[in-house]
């Protein structure tokens, strides 16, 4: 018996003793005497397993956990923390994705100019819209400024210590110009994500959970965009945004960039980023991270900025909030909507006013149609 098992048999058999031998009072001293060496006797004599069982009967029963459920091939997956499985609930509902409400599509879109500055005030006259190669009819036009979820996606690598302040403001400077009546939340992420401030309009509260960070480790950037959109499944509005905020590529996550743009694609998530990235980059992680970001906006009708002077942080971050502040909306009914849970190519086609420079218009890519 090991030291401390000869602690434990001792605790226990104390307290057998103080428990049972007030309550044999009328025993004689002999008595006592012949209990106090058979007591001795088994504990000097180093005692087998079986002598240690028998002093508490309970203590060897363990409980057995109930067996897990068994794992589909999503759940064996490895999983990303802070977010559950976030590849299986980002890629396997086909449910979530562009807003199809009684086969009326709707479909945000912003459009610029060849200095690539905002333009609004276009009418619905103004557009055309194809599905499948089909043109359609547009049945509403609306360019409200309705309230957006928004998660943030922040880096929080050891890459961006000399960048981290300046972020960080520019991210307020995105909050405090956003509609008052938005929601937001934060995932922070280096090695692994997490959402560092769950679902709030409490700018101030963001401001100073922010502060308390610091950037350290490496990069697990696809693993942080899967949590977003996941994360994003619980918005409170229809309308639904992610902005990342980061300064390269990915050398951390466990899924892959395929994972990443096929979750993507199924979601109704517009998606905007801000790169500030090294002129050189000396990895090929480092240098494919400016095309990936870039490519997963482009297939939401979102759009990347590459941070060229880290002083135009801030000017950057409120453009992305008039953007998202200042989209059109149409909407249309398919003129041939097969329930078929297929991929549907959207593309929308600008009748400009005369008089106006050639202008490009930013939307998402395609759908999913309804299954039966």
């Amino acid at each position: 018996m090991t030291t401390g098992m000869r602690n434990g048999a001792r605790a226990s058999y104390g307290g057998y003793l103080t428990a049972v031998l007030p309550g044999i009072s009328g025993l004689r001293m002999k008595s006592r005497f012949l209990l106090g060496l058979l007591i001795a006797t088994m504990l000097c004599a180093g005692g087998t397993s079986q002598i240690y069982a028998q002093e508490n009967p309970l203590g060897e029963i363990h409980t057995q956990a109930p067996p897990p459920p068994p794992k589909s091939p999503e759940d064996s997956r490895p999983v990303v923390e802070g977010g559950g499985n976030v590849a299986a609930s980002g890629t396997s509902r086909r449910d979530a994705r562009l807003r199809v409400d009684v086969n009326l599509v709707l479909v945000p879109a912003t459009v610029t100019d060849p200095m690539n500055r905002l333009v609004t005030g276009l009418e619905k006259e103004n557009f055309e819209i194809y599905d499948n190669n089909v043109g359609q009819i547009i049945k509403s036009f609306s360019t409200e400024d309705a309230p957006v979820t928004i998660g943030i996606v922040f880096d929080l690598s050891g890459s961006m210590n000399s960048k981290f302040n300046r972020a960080r403001r520019a991210l307020s400077e995105f909050l405090r110009t956003s509609n008052p009546q938005d929601e937001f939340f934060v995932v922070g992420f280096n090695d692994r994500p997490a959402v560092i401030v769950d679902y709030t309009s409490d700018i101030d509260d963001i401001e100073a959970r922010m502060v308390m960070l610091k950037p350290e480790n490496r990069t697990a950037l696809i693993d942080a965009a899967y949590l977003g959109i996941s994360k994003l499944r619980d918005a409170k509005y229809e309308r639904k945004a992610l902005l990342i905020i980061s300064d390269g590529g990915d050398n951390r996550s466990r899924y892959t960039e395929g994972e990443l743009r096929r979750a993507v694609r199924e979601s109704d998530v517009q998606i905007y980023s801000i790169g500030i990235f090294d002129q050189y980059a000396p990895t090929q992680e480092e240098q494919l991270g400016p095309v990936l970001l870039s490519d997963i906006c482009d297939m939401t009708g979102g759009r990347m900025f590459r941070v060229g002077d880290i002083a135009d942080l801030g000017d950057i971050a409120t453009r992305i909030s008039a953007e998202l502040r200042n989209e059109y909306v149409l909407g249309y009914r398919p003129s041939d909507m097969k329930k078929d849970g297929n991929w549907r190519k959207l593309k929308i086609k600008l009748v400009p006013p005369p008089g106006l420079p050639p202008l490009t218009v930013h939307n998402r890519q395609g759908y999913y149609a309804p299954s039966e």
